[in-house]
C-alpha cells in the first residue's frame, strides 16, 4: 500500500516520510486514530515506505579506495557510519521494486502482522499467522474496517478475539531472527487493546530491541492499552478525516455524485468506515422513519408505538445501527444550530428544518440525554440484543426524557 492510496492525512504522511529521510525512526511507534481515520492503512504504507528499495538505498555509498568487496558491493569508507536508510527526496514508496511488490500482497518476509484472533476449535492456541490468508483478503477488501468487521470476517460471531501469550512468544521468536531482505524487521500490531497482561512478555523486546527492529502499534483507544507498553512508544496521532476528504473519496472511489457524497460525509463525521456503511443504506428514508417514531412517542400513543417497534425490529442490525446513528447526527446538528445559528450551519435544508424542530421539543440537556441512550442502544444491538425489547425500552426512555423537566430524575 502506498501513501497515495490512503485517504487524506497529508501532514501525517509528510511527518512519517521525514522521519525516514532524516533517520529518526523510533523503535516503537503508536499510531493512534479513531475508527475510520485510516491508521491501519497508514501503518502498512509506512512499513512499505521503509522497505522500499528506492527509499532504502542499501549499499549506496561513496566509492572508496579500499577496493571492491568480496561480493561486488561498493565498500564503506574508512571511519564512515552507514545507516540502512539514506537521505533522498522520495515522499512515497515506488510501488515497483521487489519489496514493494511483496508488500502490495502483504507477503514481505521482514514485515510481520499481529491482530486479534479466535481459536478455530476448542483447545487451540491461535496465532495471527494461522489467519494470514484471511488477513490479506480482509485488508484488500476492507482496509478501513474495525475489529468487529475483522472478527465477523473470520467467523468469530459472539466469540471474543484476543492477542494471546502464545502470540507474544511467536513475536519474540520472529523478531529474534535476522532480516531476510530489507535490513529492517517490522511488526505491525493492530488493536493492541486486545493484548492483556500477557503483553508484558514483550516489554524487554520493545525496550531493548535487536538492531533495526521496529514496532508499529495501531490503536483506537489509548486507555485500553497496557500502560507498560504505552510508556515505551512514540505517539503518532492520526486525526479524523475532514468532510472534504471523505466527500472526495466517495466521489472518486465509490463513484457517487457529489451532493449525496457530501451528505453522507456530514453524517460520517470523519469516519470513512461509517461513510461506506451509510452508502449501503443511502436509499433509506431515515428521516421519515424518525418522524414517525417521534410522532408515536409524543402524539399518537401506545398503539402507534407498538406498530413502529414491529416495523423497525424487522430491519437488520446494521440498518438499526445506521438509523440510531442518523438520529444522533440530527441531535448533534440541532445543538450546533442552537449555538451557532442557521447561517453558520452547512446542512441540506430538510435536515436543517428537522434539526430546528428537534430544538423545539427538547432542550440541550434533554438532547444530550437522548444521545447517551442512543449510544447505549447501538452498543446493545452490536451484542445481539432483542430488537423488540430494546426499541420498546428506548421508546419509553425517550418519552420520559422529552416529557420530563428534570433529566436527572430519569433512571
Amino acid at each position: 500500500m502506498l501513501f497515495k492510496d490512503v485517504i487524506g492525512q497529508a501532514d501525517v504522511k509528510l511527518h512519517l516520510a521525514n522521519m525516514v529521510q532524516h533517520d529518526r525512526i523510533s523503535h516503537a511507534l503508536l499510531f493512534l486514530g479513531k475508527e475510520g481515520s485510516g491508521a491501519l492503512p497508514l501503518a502498512i504504507a509506512f512499513a512499505q515506505y521503509i522497505v522500499c528499495e528506492k527509499v532504502n538505498q542499501k549499499g549506496v555509498v561513496p566509492a572508496a579506495a579500499a577496493g571492491p568487496s568480496l561480493f561486488g558491493e561498493e565498500p564503506i569508507p574508512s571511519g564512515a557510519t552507514h545507516s540502512p536508510l539514506t537521505t533522498n527526496h522520495l515522499q512515497d514508496s515506488c510501488g515497483e521494486c521487489p519489496s514493494c511488490q511483496k508488500m502490495l500482497q502483504l507477503m514481505h518476509p521482514d514485515i510481520h502482522f499481529s491482530y486479534p484472533v479466535i481459536p478455530r476449535k476448542s483447545g487451540d492456541k491461535p496465532l495471527s499467522s494461522d489467519y494470514i490468508s484471511e488477513w490479506r483478503e480482509f485488508i484488500s477488501k476492507y482496509p478501513y474496517g474495525n475489529a468487529y468487521d475483522w472478527l465477523q470476517f473470520i467467523g468469530a460471531e459472539n466469540k471474543q478475539g484476543n492477542i494471546t501469550a502464545y502470540e507474544c512468544n511467536d513475536i519474540i521468536r520472529k523478531l529474534s531472527l535476522k532480516s531476510f531482505e530489507s535490513g529492517f524487521k517490522i511488526l505491525v500490531m493492530w488493536m493492541p487493546e486486545y493484548l492483556g497482561n500477557e503483553g508484558n512478555k514483550l516489554l524487554k523486546l520493545i525496550e531493548e530491541p535487536p538492531p533495526n527492529t521496529l514496532f508499529i502499534l495501531v490503536a483506537e483507544n489509548e486507555s485500553l492499552i497496557l500502560q507498560t507498553i504505552l510508556s515505551r512508544t512514540q505517539l503518532v496521532k492520526i486525526p479524523a478525516l475532514s468532510h472534504q476528504e471523505i466527500t472526495g473519496a466517495l466521489v472518486t472511489r465509490a463513484k457517487m455524485a457529489e451532493e449525496p457524497a457530501s451528505q453522507i460525509a456530514l453524517i460520517a463525521e470523519g469516519n470513512y468506515r461509517e461513510a461506506l456503511q451509510l452508502i449501503q443504506h443511502a436509499d433509506e428514508d431515515w428521516q421519515s422513519l424518525l418522524r414517525e417514531w417521534l410522532n408515536a412517542i409524543l402524539k399518537n400513543g401506545p398503539i402507534s408505538q407498538v406498530k413502529w417497534i414491529e416495523e423497525v425490529s424487522k430491519l437488520g442490525r446494521e440498518k438499526q445501527k445506521q438509523f440510531l446513528r442518523y438520529f444522533t447526527h440530527l441531535l448533534e446538528q440541532a445543538i450546533r444550530l442552537h449555538a451557532m445559528g442557521p447561517e453558520n450551519l452547512h446542512l441540506p435544508d430538510k435536515e436543517k428544518d428537522f434539526a430546528g424542530r428537534l430544538n423545539k421539543i427538547a432542550a440541550f440537556h434533554q438532547q444530550q440525554a437522548i444521545i447517551e441512550e442512543l449510544d447505549k442502544a447501538s452498543y446493545y444491538i452490536e451484542r445481539n440484543a432483542n430488537a423488540k425489547m430494546l426499541f420498546h425500552a428506548l421508546t419509553i426512555k425517550l418519552y420520559h426524557i422529552i416529557a420530563a423537566k428534570q433529566v436527572a430524575n430519569i433512571i
